[in-house]
């Protein structure tokens, strides 16, 4: 293989190696798998180019038109003329594919799913980055400069991933890009020689000029390896979506404004309601005298548009020492003060703060902001929940059903705010609320017949493994099926509110948690929770509950004062199972009002640490498994060397004379290195008769095994000395012989350091560096003289 193919392939390995940083962005890491024939294309077709040979803007061209060609069949064969030539339609899919992978982008969070258009962007783009690698390191001959786009792919994943691997990702895009440099040469970096390795020694010094490039490889790859590790800590916080590892965002600022990215923080509260392991999230001590009304709220979900529930996005300042009154909220409304001190779990890694509803104050360290409109406290720059201990101080309102009957209409701009309803809603929907609330008297009357329809009257049953379908239909296939958990009850109230002129959004968070002997309350997985709020004009956004064998109905919707019973934590859901379902956030039937939250197969991200992966495939598994088993093998890797030799230098010989002869030589070899191994230095200035005795005195050997040695040593001098070499047979059982008689004579810290650490291991560095040498005197034998020219005529 020619010095220009072994530095392609050098040049596709590092590209690979580096888009191995975005495998925690996405859910499945098949698109990888994809994308190595795609790059092996790329790079031959640069190689067969630059062998004709083309010039260099005909070669680039070339490849550029190659991964053009391949992306067309990849994802527009069928739009495309004879399936690979990209025409008018192609190119309008493709671009149709890259819009919808950035609103996927935007939307989803970490890991997204594998949709088409986010794997065209990951495709496409280490597909470009591979050819200016490629263009760089191979057709431009300068390695060094080639390692830029390869710190921007790997810079930008770990910036977006946030994950604990990092470090992993770094290390293998790091092995690539020295890989790469090795590749290419010392003699290649002259032009960047002058600009970082400054001038010869001497004026009439060789060396300087060819230790200046290798000085400079050196100092480019620390310099480039050292901005990939500062650089992601120091780009813009991006969040929101895929760029936002908990999914959810928080502008750039000092604390005194920015906005809230409008990304659901609810994915799969299924997955969380049917766990088999119910986690605790967080644990509370509370002033209230009644925990059946103390939900724990996260977010609210007020931006509605057919398809999707999810935050709109806000404006933040800094948490205020005080919380004004909740808007709505008037004086004559009875209200108590609860104070509530709550303790995160470790594992709990929630940018949203559940707190109890309205809230007027919180004492918590730590990066967080303070959103006015929903009231909610989001987490700065990567601040999360996790191991928080915080108090919240919070309104206990009590309105009566006379109050809210009483209501006025709320003012335009809100009720013109959350009364939106899209016209891809179905009809039905509105209908239905009509049927379900005639007879009304006002505003107040048709909430409560909402809630009693759901909860009690309408027939529906709890599920968390039902399907409803995905999209606008998914409110009216609940309605139809009734059938479904939290999520959908909560919705369809909210949109049937909605359509009833009734403000209406949805809130995420917890129901209230189980009691403990020592007076705490312990909320769990299974206590995620959603449930719909709406507002009435005097009393502000109000709590009703209607999903059945769930949460607490509000004491102000029913007719008589109910106890203070709690939710059945052990209620079993019906036909539950623990088999994947697509309900309306999960899976097939996961409506975008979940799927669009951060992928249906994660557990919720409000019960859930939003750093772990969901959706995660077998595939992803087996590479979490290589990946331990690369970091495995570092540490393991002296211990691993000395297996492989001593199998090689002990196992079978030709059954020639030389081959007896090599054989001989490296049993002996083997027997001194494990010697050394075992704390008897070499002497190579001994005879083999003398080093053999020398080994039998320090290592206290017995008779039969000293026997062993001096036998190898006798074979070694007759290969060395005898006019016709007869080495004698079983050089490699002495040699083994040996080797345990050493074992058995050394302290255990010895034998332990023999095998993990063995001294002997240093010949790889002395071999590395043998060859080194033999490389620098071919590359200084072949670079051609520069001679003065003659004076002469």
């Amino acid at each position: 293989m020619s010095g220009r193919a072994r530095l392609a392939l050098c040049a596709a390995a590092a590209t690979l190696m580096a888009s191995c940083a975005l495998l925690p962005l996405v859910a499945e890491p098949t698109w990888l798998l994809q994308l190595i024939p795609l790059v092996a294309v790329q790079t031959g077709v640069g190689a067969a180019a630059r062998r004709v040979p083309l010039g260099r803007p005909l070669t680039v061209a070339a490849q550029a038109l190659v991964t053009l060609v391949l992306l067309t069949l990849v994802f527009a064969r069928e739009y495309a003329i004879i399936g690979l030539i990209p025409g008018p339609d192609a190119f309008r899919h493709i671009a149709g594919l890259l819009q919808q992978g950035s609103n996927d982008v935007s939307e989803y969070a970490i890991p997204a799913p594998l949709t088409d258009g986010i794997k065209l962007m990951l495709i496409g783009g280490v597909l470009l980055i591979g050819l200016l690698v490629d263009t760089l390191a191979v057709t431009f001959r300068s390695a060094a400069p080639a390692g830029l786009p390869l710190l921007a792919l790997y810079s930008v994943a770990a910036g977006l991933s946030g994950g604990g691997a990092d470090w992993l990702w770094f290390l293998v895009a790091a092995a690539g890009y020295l890989m790469l440099l090795l590749a290419e040469g010392r003699d290649r970096l002259a032009q960047w020689g002058r600009v970082f390795g400054g001038s010869p020694r001497s004026p009439g010094s060789a060396e300087g000029g060819a230790v200046a490039p290798v000085r400079t490889g050196r100092r480019i790859g620390a310099v480039a390896l050292g901005a990939a590790l500062v650089v992601p800590l120091a780009l813009p916080s991006m969040q929101g979506g895929l760029l936002d590892a908990a999914g959810t965002g928080v502008g750039a600022g000092n604390g005194n404004g920015g906005t809230i990215s409008a990304v659901n923080p609810l994915v799969s509260l299924r997955d969380s309601l049917n766990t088999d392991d119910d986690r605790q999230v967080l644990s509370l001590r509370t002033s209230a005298n009644d925990i059946s009304d103390l939900y724990l709220r996260i977010v609210s979900l007020d931006d509605f548009d057919g398809t999707t529930w999810k935050p709109a996005q806000r404006h933040i300042v800094g948490v205020p020492d005080r919380f004004p009154t909740p808007v709505g909220l008037d004086a004559g409304v009875k209200r108590g003060t609860v104070t509530t001190n709550v303790s995160a779990a470790g594992w709990y890694a929630q940018d949203w703060l559940p707190m109890p509803y309205p809230p007027s104050g919180v004492r918590i360290g730590g990066r967080w902001r303070y959103e006015p409109v929903g009231m909610t406290l989001v987490g700065d720059h990567g601040q999360t929940t996790r191991g928080e201990t915080y108090q919240v101080t919070s309104l206990d309102v009590q309105p009566t059903a006379e109050q809210l009957a009483g209501a006025p209409e709320p003012p335009a701009a809100l009720k013109r705010e959350y009364t939106k309803v899209p016209p891809s809603v179905p009809k039905v929907v509105a209908q239905t609320a009509r049927q379900i609330t005639a007879g009304a008297r006002n505003h107040y009357e048709e909430a409560v017949k909402l809630q009693d329809y759901f909860a009690v009257s309408g027939g529906f049953q709890y599920d968390t493994q039902v399907e409803v379908g995905r999209g606008p239909d998914a409110v009216a296939n609940f309605l139809k099926k009734k059938q479904g958990f939290c999520v959908h009850f909560s919705f369809a109230m909210a949109a049937m509110a909605r359509t009833l002129g009734i403000p209406a959004r949805v809130a995420v968070g917890f129901a209230p948690g189980t009691p403990q002997a020592d007076g705490s309350v312990t909320v769990n997985q299974k206590d995620a929770h959603a449930w719909p709020e709406l507002y009435f004009a005097g009393v502000g956004w109000t709590r009703f509950e209607p999903t059945p064998t769930r949460g607490t109905t509000p004491s102000y919707t029913l007719s008589d004062t109910p106890g203070t019973s709690l939710p059945d934590q052990d209620l079993p859901s019906h036909q539950s199972s623990t088999a994947p379902s697509a309900a309306a956030s999960p899976s097939e039937s996961c409506t975008p009002e979940l799927v669009k939250l951060q992928g249906c197969d994660t557990a919720s991200a409000a019960a859930a640490p939003h750093s772990g992966g969901g959706g995660a495939g077998p595939w992803w598994y087996l590479l979490i498994g290589l990946g331990a088993l690369v970091v495995a093998a570092v540490p393991l890797s002296p211990l691993l060397w000395r297996m492989r030799v001593r199998s090689v230098r002990l196992g079978g010989h030709a059954r020639t004379d030389q081959g007896a002869v090599a054989h001989t030589l490296a049993a002996w070899q083997e027997l001194t290195d494990s010697a050394w191994d075992h704390g008897i230095p070499p002497d190579e200035s001994l005879t083999p008769r003398r080093a053999a005795a020398r080994i039998v005195g320090l290592g206290e050997l017995d008779p039969a095994t000293g026997a062993a040695v001096h036998r190898v040593a006798d074979s070694v001098e007759q290969v060395l000395y005898a006019p016709r070499p007869r080495p004698a047979a079983g050089a490699a059982e002495d040699a083994r012989r040996v080797i345990e008689g050493l074992r058995s004579t050394v302290s255990a810290g010895t034998r332990l350091r023999a095998l993990f650490l063995p001294r002997s291991s240093v010949r790889v560095l002395w071999a590395v560096s043998a060859r080194w040498s033999v490389f620098r005197t071919r590359v200084a034998a072949a670079r051609p003289s520069l001679r003065r020219p003659s004076q002469q005529g």
